[in-house]
């Protein structure tokens, strides 16, 4: 049977994941076979064994989650389950479960300093030390394409995207955050457009090798310690603009030529980085020739798909001749559908509903409501219509400061799409038709806020709006402070530590002998407090002996048999009346042990009355 139910496992958990190793797999196994084990239970030992497997199991949230919340939930079921093992070993019955919870929980304090030392210098040795790498699926975050509604579902996330520390020239935290209008974090490049679907241009449309042109970054600099939240996509983010890539960057990483900033791998674990950004940059000329025309290669951002948005392109064709753009720049077509925008009565909203097939025709003309991509969209596809090379720029703007901890955190609900249209001798400029729309959205960062659930209405109920704001503050900074000083503990960080403790050139022997010393040393202290409490490990004994040492100094003689009431009758026939105090507690001491109905004594009373009393004869 045995054998039956664990074919039975594995093959169930090979048809749910199409294979037996990986994460998801492996943990779906192990819950299994752990469920399974509990059917042969027939002896304490066995119990014992699923008690461990339990511990085993546990551990396994960490491969889903690392965050404060986890291991607090963890560190409960850990108390739990330890409550349990050490139940196991008592009798059915006796004592209370109370009591087995006090002594799960002291041991889990004496075994804390073992666990801070063993985290402190148990080496971090990959592929052992990490989440791997399929640890984060399904996690938000921005999209390689955007079709109308991805970047509005973000919207109502307020999870944490990245956080960001503004630092001065000596890389100190503490410098002022840019202004407003600057905050553009730059993700995905979107150009190539199907009719409903905007992508990245993985190749140029005309077969022509990729737009390389110069970049031109102006001083001064802003310089940026960004922590990044798990996101299972390659893009890095800083605001705009950055590269190249600093050389030694801890990231394998590289800035494409549109200025994407894209890891090699997956950002599949909390990472941490600084990097030197510049809001006042040039992009998109020629290198060489600020006044240059078209480059090579832009046209190719005026392409769109024939069939869809007639109205707009008819609309646009109406524009033309009304205003005679034909014989305008570039900015002028700009400047004239930001006013559209803006006079227009359009309208910036979480719930546009859902669009059809030409998006750009029921945004102007129908709807005239939307969230940044739909605005964006259409922007862009009535630019090209207009012979502007445009493009989609998806990234995070805005963000809030931590009166806290003084941190600008940024969340999935400020993601954010705006345009990129290519002037002449100015290059790409970024134009975000947003804010001709809802200007508060990006210049005062306000957001539009989502439906209540009947919980959070009752929570508004209760708790106000700028308590509750405090007390996200408090949290976030909680968080902070847990992922730099736990989930950032890196190999570096172990080295500097034992560059402080001492060691000139820090190396991993060097980190192998001190933790051997130290588990050495604990070792030696757990073996003689062993042997020095063998014999006097209950505490009955350790008072009745105490107190036959003071007795002697006072001259009452004894052996180590003598029981309470012997010594008690010793002391009073020797030293009198002053020793009929310490008399009467070596009696109670005596019932404590061997009376029926005593329970209600407590032996720290009669430690207390037994010293005092000694003190008094020594007085006497």
């Amino acid at each position: 049977m045995r054998l039956a139910y664990g074919v039975l496992a594995a093959g169930g958990t090979y048809f749910s994941h199409r294979t037996l190793l990986g994460r998801d797999a492996g943990v779906t196994l192990i819950v299994v076979l752990l469920s399974l084990k509990t059917l042969e239970l027939r002896a304490k030992r066995d119990a014992f064994v699923v008690f461990f497997l339990g511990f085993f199991t546990l551990l396994t949230n960490f491969f889903y989650s690392q965050s404060l919340l986890t291991a607090a939930a963890m560190l409960v079921a850990v108390l739990v389950l330890l409550t349990a093992l050490v139940n196991a070993h008592m009798t059915v019955g006796q004592p209370s479960l109370f009591t087995a919870a006090k002594t799960a929980a002291k041991m889990t304090l004496i075994g804390a300093p073992i666990m801070a030392v063993l985290f402190a210098l148990f080496p971090r040795l990959a592929p052992l030390w990490g989440i791997p790498s399929d640890g984060m699926s399904g996690r938000s975050g921005l999209s390689a394409s955007m079709a109308v509604g991805n970047v509005a579902s973000l919207a109502l996330d307020e999870s944490i995207a990245f956080r960001v520390e503004w630092l001065d020239a000596a890389g100190k935290p503490g410098a002022p955050a840019p202004a407003a209008p600057d905050l553009y974090f730059r993700g995905p490049v979107l150009s190539v457009f199907d009719g409903r679907t905007w992508k990245p241009e993985e190749r140029r449309l005309s077969g022509i090798p990729p737009l390389r042109t110069h970049l031109s970054q102006m001083q001064p600099g802003v310089r940026q310690r960004i922590t990044m939240e798990p996101s299972n996509k390659p893009w890095l983010f800083a605001l705009e603009s950055v590269g190249p890539v600093p050389p030694g960057f801890a990231i394998d990483s590289t800035i494409t030529p549109d200025l994407q900033w894209k890891a090699r791998q997956p950002i599949v674990d909390l990472t941490r980085y600084e990097v030197v950004s510049y809001p006042n940059f040039q992009h998109g000329l020629a290198q060489g020739s600020p006044v240059a025309n078209r480059p090579v290669g832009v046209a190719d951002y005026l392409e769109r798909p024939s069939g869809f948005n007639p109205a707009t392109l008819a609309w646009t064709a109406k524009l033309r001749q009304q205003y005679q753009l034909d014989t305008q720049p570039d900015a002028v077509k700009v400047e004239r559908l930001l006013t559209e925008l803006r006079t227009g009565g359009y309208s910036y909203t979480l719930e546009p509903g859902t669009y059809g097939t030409h998006t750009a025709d029921e945004f102007w003309f129908e709807r005239k409501a939307g969230f940044c991509e739909h605005i964006a969209s259409a922007f862009v596809i009535a630019l090209r219509d207009l012979d502007v090379p445009a493009r989609i720029v998806t990234g995070y703007q805005g963000g809030q400061f931590n009166s806290v901890d003084g941190i600008f955190t940024v969340r999935q609900s400020d993601a954010h799409a705006w345009a990129e249209v290519w002037l002449r001798g100015q290059g790409w400029v970024r134009v975000d038709p947003t804010s001709a729309v809802a200007p508060a959205r990006t210049g005062s960062f306000t957001r539009l806020a989502a439906p209540q659930t009947v919980f959070g209405g009752a929570v508004a109920a209760v708790v106000s709006p700028d308590m509750a704001k405090r007390l996200r503050a408090a949290w976030e900074a909680v968080n902070t402070a847990w992922n730099d000083r736990i989930l950032s503990y890196t190999q570096s960080k172990q080295l500097n530590l034992l560059k402080q403790v001492g060691f000139q050139s820090p190396s991993w022997e060097h980190l192998g002998y001190l933790l051997a010393g130290l588990l050495m040393l604990a070792g030696a202290a757990g073996s003689a407090w062993t042997w020095w409490s063998q014999h006097e490990h209950d505490p009955w004994l350790r008072t009745l002996k105490r107190t036959r040492t003071a007795l002697a100094k006072c001259g009452v003689a004894s052996t180590s048999s003598s029981t309470p009431r012997e010594l008690a009758k010793a002391a009073v026939a020797k030293l009198g009346t002053p020793a009929q105090a310490l008399a009467e507690a070596l009696l109670e001491l005596e019932a404590l042990r061997y009376a029926n109905g005593q329970a209600a004594i407590k032996l720290s009373s009669i430690n207390r009355r037994l010293t005092q009393a000694s003190r008094q004869l020594k007085v006497a």
